[in-house]
């Protein structure tokens, strides 16, 4: 009996054992995401300094997914890399294209995946306007890592203050403000005419305010035409800049974007007060001038026209789509999408994040804080209106036509018909 009663007290001491390890064991239960493995290609444009940034984000990939491996690869035209890729059935897991056309023609063919899988986190991450952009038939099929602000003012500290003039909130005080500087010696505006995306991005500023979102998005699609009231008044507004040559610095049709950048960019003498472009315009400076940020240049938001638009962005970003669907390349997919994943890149520089739980803290300087959570937190956002529309028309015509218009920005008429035929021959086709 005694035996028999030994023996129950050792399988019970053993029992409690057990049950006390199963408990302890509870709280560490292996994370779902560490049980994720395999290898993911991705192809991306990020070279350089850009490259070694993206690498520092694949390094906390692998820290959180520890048995996925992700072969990274860069592409200088990853349009073209991923077409041929895609004609020979071997695309990459991931690739990060440039605009949303490109990804509504590959989902158009078939060849992306939906990425449904990730739908709250990007809408827990993104606003509206962001998810839209990545949306193609009711369907998620990207989600945007790295963003650029369009709607951003440049300007030359000195030159400002020895004006006697402040960032404008509104177009019609920026006009009166170039006045005042051509009267203090010096020259307002640097426009890089050689180069005519850049005079895409003041059309669409300037439209956007004046017209609203909605005739910006009908314009985009060609469902009003380039003849538009809308589209004279805003040509209209152009070319009171446009006819200012002696406010304008050297001959804007023979200067290009990196010349209209630095023109501005210089603790002294500069040879003019602001440039409007975008939040990259100091990536194009550094190494070219001496110049230093608040000290010698600043920013502000594209101002507001007739009273609308003062936090409205225009902007354009890279969006990672799923070409071949695997359960670790879904993983790198919600991990992109994350504020983790941004803020490794943001703390590095030379990045904006759309995500807008990523923390301004994470940005190394004011001027990046500023610009990036602009363009993440904008009550509304617009992907750049020559991105999306044909390449014939958005990368080419529309180009030619506005510099046209620079160099004749008296026949707003003529102007507004050209853009119309080009628009309508390009669309056409498409």
């Amino acid at each position: 009996m005694r035996k028999f009663t030994v023996a129950l007290a050792l399988v019970a001491a053993l029992l409690a054992a057990l049950v006390a390890a199963s408990l302890g064991n509870a709280g560490k239960t292996t994370p779902a995401h560490a049980k994720v493995s395999g290898t993911v290609t991705m192809l991306a444009v990020w070279t350089g300094a850009e490259g070694k940034s993206f690498q520092a984000v694949l390094d906390g990939m692998k820290k959180k997914y520890p048995d996925v491996k992700v072969k990274y690869k860069a592409a200088t035209d990853p349009a073209a890399a991923l077409s041929t890729a895609v004609q020979g059935g071997n695309p990459p897991n991931v690739a990060a294209l440039p605009n949303p056309g490109l990804m509504r023609d590959f989902a158009s063919r078939g060849a992306v995946k939906p990425i449904t899988f990730a739908r709250s986190t990007v809408a827990k991450n993104f606003s509206k306007d962001w998810v839209k952009f990545g949306t193609f038939n009711g369907k998620l099929y990207g989600v945007f890592f790295k963003g650029a602000n369009k709607s951003t003012v440049w300007y030359n500290v000195h030159s400002f203050k020895n004006a006697g003039v402040t960032p404008p909130k509104s177009w019609s005080q920026l006009l009166k403000d170039a006045k005042t500087l051509r009267a203090s010696g010096a020259t307002a505006y640097s426009i890089g005419g050689a180069d005519g995306w850049t005079l895409t991005d003041l059309f669409e500023n300037l439209y956007i305010r004046m017209a609203g979102p909605a005739k910006y998005d009908l314009l985009t699609v060609h469902k009003i035409p380039w003849t538009d009231p809308s589209v004279k008044r805003t040509l209209a507004q152009m070319a009171i800049v446009f006819n200012d040559k002696s406010n304008i610095a050297g001959n804007p049709l023979q200067t290009d974007f990196p010349t209209s950048v630095t023109n501005v960019f210089q603790p002294s003498k500069p040879k003019a007060a602001m440039v409007m472009e975008g939040d990259f315009v100091p990536g194009v400076a550094a190494g070219q001038t001496k110049a230093k940020p608040k000290t010698d240049y600043n920013v502000f938001p594209f101002p507001s026209v007739i009273g609308k638009g003062g936090d409205y962005v225009v902007g354009g970003g890279d969006m990672v789509c799923l070409f071949k669907d695997t359960p670790a390349a879904r993983a790198l997919i919600t991990y992109l999408a994350s504020p983790e994943a941004a803020e490794i890149w943001a703390k590095r520089g030379g990045y904006s994040s759309p995500n807008k739980n990523v923390p301004a803290s994470a940005y190394p300087d004011e001027i990046t804080r500023t610009t990036a959570t602009a363009l993440a937190k904008a009550s509304t956002f617009r992907f750049d209106m020559s991105d999306l529309a044909p390449q014939a028309f958005g990368s080419q015509d529309e180009f030619s036509d506005l510099q046209a218009f620079l160099k004749n920005p008296k026949d707003i008429n003529g102007a507004a018909a050209k853009l119309e035929k080009d628009a309508k021959a390009a669309y056409k086709k498409s």
